[in-house]
């Protein structure tokens, strides 16, 4: 049940499959490329070029040249409007690029004095129609960057030496795909060893001999190394998608997209001319190998890439495979093309060549809903309300789930729909729960929204990211989303990266964070902008303080207590500013055993952020000490809990039990001697007919709370108790947590939208 409606189409897939054999007479396909649906060309060991019409099966002979027999490589780039360039590579460093409708007008150049081990195509932004960049790694990281210029029909093909650079050191020294970025000057490559590099273009080359425009006379001299220095990346990440290297790289809309064999594909910005890794996505779930992305002009994003032996074609939309094909693996020579109508997909198996055509929206799948999850929601919540000119505001949600993912989403009040904007998929095991921390590192944009989102969940992990949301009336739910991975923490990293470790007890790996709370946002004045403090609530027993440091994009364990000896629930901080004094943090803490510790945090703040810059040393966390007041509210475990603050230095804790209860009671902050003190409390003890999962106090006299029951109660809170109000059902089963935030209704009246999440997720209005 993930929330999401699709139309299948009870027809055939309408797909066929062909088996074209081997060229005849020319050896073995060692390549294959696809020039459109209806034509591929095959590259033999013996050197030979043969073409071949898909429909009829009918091959053709292209060229034979015998200084690509044994080894060669064949890429093929279709020029808008005109000729179809094909460029060979081979073993003693040729380079051979010729128009398919003109294969005597070709041109070559002997680039290198090894193999080359790799030839791409890449289109330049602004570049005339009848031009393409043509990238040729050879040996030693040397890198070529050629440009091939023909008029039409192929007519008078050159080629045009653009530059000369050099690969970093590494073991596969080669480059896999390369792509312009559309301003700066700049082009980005991805390499065999799963790096990504950033080279200026730079001005044309000195062109000395055999460098003219016009066709060389003679192709069999080395190109000279010594008149133009190559020139090295600018900008580096390596090692981006591990050993097994970078697969693609590609812009769209001012950013870069790299795939890998790691199974991501990962999304990057130039910033200050550097490359700067935003986030990493896992399109699908047994996707191991991502080999390429194609944008549509409908918004859908293509993935391609292998599962086992089958090739997949995954729309991210849909959330579901479009094509999945059986070819042995992507190890061996393939080739897809996709045009407006039709698609294709070519492969090399056994010593023949096989293709498979189809509709190119012959799914049988048509998304009318978006899913949500797959799983159950078990977090919810709000990030704020995006202002566009001349429209309602747009709430913003983000929701976890069971199926290890969080989703951002765009909700209209006017015409209750719910958007999905993104999907964060980078935990291992389900997310449990979530926090927003408002505040960013620079000035506020006037109409754009920027907050820190923290998941947390199984194999206690914590993922921290930052979103900036904008109005965009063009984006199909009129807000643009734009999310940067942070930072990440996991325990068992931790405890591979400790020393003397065999003098300690290894922690469960197994342990949950239950529940995760801000305890200091960017925007407080006397810490340091950059830090953030965050508080977990952990299965373990224990409660945890983590400290984020935005800027260095590092996240430090930094105290903990065991102190509850069992499952901790649920977590809350709040902050006491007293006039004229400094800010007081304090913690409160809920386990299974229905009691709630309160702590004073204030000192161990202080010291977590005074802390030096984070290195990559562990150091062991400090202790938070005893807590300096213990309530017992409840008799079982406590499933929800919120705390508001009420006038003169109070404040309101609200908790819900498994038993259907809940309770509320009033601290105040006291002396050093004794910092918290309990004035009041108070008992529902049948609040609710099942557990209590969601509480919120909205006004120091109105309370809302959830529970699995499937109703939304408003409660009246005054000194005689709990009042009822009125309740409301809600079709969503297995309710896991509420959250509730101030709108306006129908007629402007005030009041409050409650989401609650769990078998699905609902948004309703209450008045106040």
């Amino acid at each position: 049940m993930d929330a999401g409606t699709r139309l299948w189409h009870l027809r055939g897939d309408e797909l066929q499959q062909r088996d074209l054999g081997a060229p005849p007479g020319s050896g073995a396909p060692r390549a294959v490329r696809l020039v459109d649906p209806d034509q591929l060309l095959v590259l033999t060991d013996a050197g030979a070029v043969h073409a071949c019409d898909v429909g009829s099966g009918r091959w053709s002979p292209v060229l034979e040249d015998g200084r690509f027999r044994s080894y060669g490589l064949l890429e093929v780039a279709r020029l808008p409007g005109r000729a179809a360039l094909v460029a060979m590579g081979s073993l003693g460093g040729y380079v051979r690029v010729f128009p398919l409708e003109h294969v005597a007008g070709g041109a070559e150049r002997q680039l290198f004095a090894g193999k080359v081990h790799s030839l791409s195509w890449a289109s330049r932004p602004g570049s005339d129609p009848g031009t393409c960049a043509l990238f040729a790694s050879g040996p030693e990281g040397a890198l070529f960057w050629l440009e091939a210029c023909c008029g039409p029909g192929g007519q008078g093909l050159v080629l045009i030496p653009r530059g000369r650079y050099l690969l970093p050191l590494c073991r596969h020294r080669w480059h896999t795909s390369a792509a312009f970025l559309p301003q700066d000057g700049l082009w980005v490559c991805g390499d065999r060893r799963g790096s990504l590099l950033l080279f200026p273009c730079g001005p044309d080359p000195a062109r000395g001999e055999g460098e003219s425009e016009e066709p060389p006379a003679c192709g069999n001299t080395p190109e000279p190394t010594g008149e133009s220095p190559a020139q090295g990346p600018v900008s580096l990440l390596f090692g981006l998608h591990g050993k097994m290297g970078v697969t693609s790289v590609t812009c769209h809309e001012g950013l870069v997209y790299s795939t890998g064999r790691d199974g991501c594909f990962r999304q990057l910005r130039v910033r200050a001319g550097q490359l700067e890794e935003l986030r990493r996505q896992r399109p699908g779930k047994g996707l191991e190998w991502v080999e390429e992305l194609r944008f549509t002009p409908d918004g859908d994003l293509l993935v391609l890439g292998f599962h086992a032996d089958s090739f997949v074609l995954w729309s991210t939309c849909a959330g579901a495979p479009l094509r999945c094909l059986p070819c042995g693996g992507g190890h061996r020579s393939w080739s897809y093309h996709r045009g407006t109508a039709t698609d294709a997909f070519s492969w090399v198996q056994a010593g023949a060549v096989h293709v498979c055509c189809g509709q190119a929206g012959s799914s049988g799948l048509q998304v009318l809903r978006e899913a949500l999850h797959g799983r159950q929601v078990t977090s919810v919540r709000h990030v704020g309300a995006v202002l566009g000119p001349g429209r309602p505001p747009l709430h913003v949600l983000v929701t976890g789930s069971e199926d290890t993912t969080a989703t951002v989403l765009a909700l209209n009040t006017e015409d209750s729909t719910a958007t999905p904007l993104t999907t964060l998929s980078d935990h291992i095991s389900s997310i449990r729960a979530l926090a927003i921390a408002a505040g960013s590192l620079s000035p506020p944009v006037p109409g754009e929204l920027s907050a820190l989102l923290v998941s947390a969940g199984g194999r206690a992990q914590l993922e921290c990211y930052r979103l900036l949301l904008s109005a965009a009336p063009t984006a199909p739910a009129g807000i643009a989303c734009l999310v940067l991975h942070v930072a990440s923490h996991r325990l068992d990293e931790r405890w591979d990266r400790m020393r003397n470790k065999h003098r300690m007890v290894k922690m469960d790996p197994e342990t949950r964070y239950m529940r995760i709370a801000v305890v200091v946002g960017a925007d407080a004045t006397e810490l340091p902008p950059p830090c953030v403090v965050l508080a977990a609530a952990c299965s373990d027993g224990s409660v945890r303080l983590f400290v984020l440091q935005e800027a260095a994009r590092c996240l430090q364990l930094v105290a903990e207590s065991f102190h509850h000896q069992r499952c901790v629930l649920q977590v809350e901080a709040f902050v006491h500013r007293p006039a004229g004094g400094a800010r007081k943090h304090f913690l409160c803490s809920a386990a299974t055993d229905g009691n709630i510790a309160f702590w004073d945090i204030t000192a161990t703040v202080a010291q977590a952020t005074a802390a030096p810059e984070p290195t990559d040393e562990e150091t062991q966390p400090w202790d938070l000490g005893a807590p300096v007041l213990t309530v017992p509210a409840h008799s079982c475990g406590v499933n929800s809990l919120h705390v508001l603050e009420i006038p003169c230095g109070r404040f309101l804790v609200a908790s819900g039990s498994d038993d259907g209860s809940i309770h509320v009671c009033v601290v105040a902050v006291g002396a050093a001697t004794t910092p918290v003190l309990l004035q009041e409390q108070l008992q529902q003890p049948s609040a609710h007919a099942a557990s209590v999962t969601g509480l919120r106090l909205l006004q120091p006299d109105l309370l809302a709370s959830a529970s699995v029951d499937q109703r939304l109660v408003l409660w009246h809170l005054g000194k005689a108790g709990l009042a009822f109000l009125g309740a409301r059902f809600c079709p969503v089963a297995d309710v896991a947590e509420l959250d509730c935030w101030e709108a306006t209704g129908p007629g402007e009246q005030p009041g409050y939208c409650c989401a609650l999440a769990g078998q699905g997720l609902e948004v309703m209005w209450c008045q106040a």
